[in-house]
């Protein structure tokens, strides 16, 4: 198995591995039986009946109501480099979700922090690329991107992503949630799936530093359902020129139902109880309903939220918590252009939570579903298995394809405003 590339000292951090015996055994989310790669198919797609009429990748569900306007732009892409599994890996959701955790190559990228201070005097992390503000224009495109729950500018698919954009030219920079990737923590409350406030202040912040830049976004699960709620919430006062949202759990509700008490549901948990274990001391003697011994002890994410999250965000219970964090009712409202891209066997944000409905009835959206992908997987395309998800270059083109847009719409405004001008000047004379 190729190892991953060094990484960047400002982490120091190492790919862990398993012995290949083990790879199977580690990954039963029900039980303790291993999975068989070649025992589990994937269901059909629901929804087949949606495809475009005439559509040129059958193997993929695309709908939304922008299929007119940005589909044209993608097809090339989407022919070049047509969704086909890698074999063995790509078979089985489980095994596909965990090589990609543990066996995706990890680019070395030297990385500049800044640390700001939110309205409510807690801290964030941006990880900008070391040396653009220097190198790079000031207008040129910068896109930030939001990683999934409790990670950060060190995972692999974050990095991938900032490798890739920043090679077209993008400024690019990792918004790294309360206490994730080492950010620091200066208030008892850290993050969750329906607080928008942090991403409010970070796109504001980013927008202050390069007022001539368009500015983009992309968001993997939790960051995604976070990015989407962000775009509802704005709607069509975004500053953003437009998103993308990769393995979006939308319904928290159906999430927690499919990965509870399984082999993700422990591991996000390690995570959390990580950071928390980091800043106790700021939660002790906060009193009310915050259980700080069953966070620092959560076997499982729903335990950490309920002792922790739903408190610190004013919700009366988990379940209040879940049922009012979904992205999915926010999608309706998005007012700017958003490619949402999942995976018909993500174990983790299931299909059945997608809002198709809404997708398709709004004019700025389009949605990609492949027929298997796992939860940020995706082992596939030209970079299988080791190298970028499959998803990557068809997420850069559809930026690059917004941009080019964004370009045309400023100029035909600046000869607009030139033509203007000049009558003023006629009609002055």
């Amino acid at each position: 198995m190729a190892r991953a590339p060094p990484v960047t000292p400002l982490y120091n951090h190492r790919p862990i591995t398993f012995p290949q015996n083990q790879l199977l055994s580690r990954i039963n989310t029900k039980t303790k039986t291993p999975y068989k790669i070649s025992a589990v198919q994937v269901p059909a797609m629901p929804s087949q009946q949606h495809h475009h009429e005439g559509q040129a990748h059958p193997t993929l569900e695309i709908i939304g109501g922008a299929m007119d306007s940005v589909l044209p732009a993608l097809n090339s892409t989407l022919t070049r480099i047509p969704y086909n599994p890698f074999p063995l890996i790509g078979r089985n959701c489980h095994v596909e979700t965990v090589y990609a955790a543990y066996f995706r190559s990890l680019p070395d990228v030297k990385l500049r922090r800044e640390c700001i201070r939110t309205q409510d005097n807690g801290s964030v992390a941006l990880d900008w690329v070391s040396g653009d503000d220097r190198h790079l224009p000031h207008d040129s495109p910068l896109l930030i991107l939001l990683p999934g729950l409790a990670g950060g500018s060190e995972n692999t698919y974050v990095r991938h992503m900032l490798v890739r954009a920043r090679s077209k030219g993008w400024r690019v920079v990792v918004f790294n949630n309360r206490g994730c990737s080492n950010s620091p923590v200066t208030t008892p409350q850290l993050f969750s799936a329906s607080f928008t406030g942090d991403m409010r202040e970070v796109v504001a912040h980013v927008a202050t530093s390069y007022p001539k830049a368009n500015l983009y976004a992309v968001g993997w699960s939790m960051g995604a359902n976070i990015l989407v709620r962000y775009l509802g919430e704005v709607s069509h006062t975004c500053p953003l020129s437009g998103a993308v949202s990769l393995c979006n759990p939308f319904n928290l509700v159906n999430s927690g139902e499919d990965f509870r008490y399984g082999f993700y549901d422990k591991a996000l948990a390690s995570s959390l109880r990580k950071i928390f274990k980091k800043h106790a001391l700021l939660f002790e003697d906060m009193g009310g309903e915050f259980n700080i011994q069953l966070a620092a002890n959560a076997k499982y994410v729903r335990f950490f939220d309920d002792a922790l999250t739903r408190v610190s965000f004013g919700f009366k219970s988990v379940d209040d918590y879940y049922s009012n964090s979904n992205s999915s009712d926010s999608v309706k409202h998005v007012g700017i252009p958003l490619l949402c891209i999942q995976a018909a066997n993500d174990p983790v944000a299931p299909a059945r939570g997608i809002p198709r409905e809404d997708i398709k009835e709004n004019p700025n959206c389009l949605l990609i579903v492949t027929p298997k992908g796992g939860h940020l997987g995706w082992v596939a395309g030209d970079e299988a298995p080791c190298g970028a998800p499959w998803t990557d270059p068809v997420v850069m083109d559809y930026l690059q394809h917004l941009e080019r847009v964004a370009g045309l719409a400023s100029h035909s405004n600046s000869v607009d405003a030139q033509k203007s001008t000049e009558g003023l000047h006629s009609v002055e004379v």
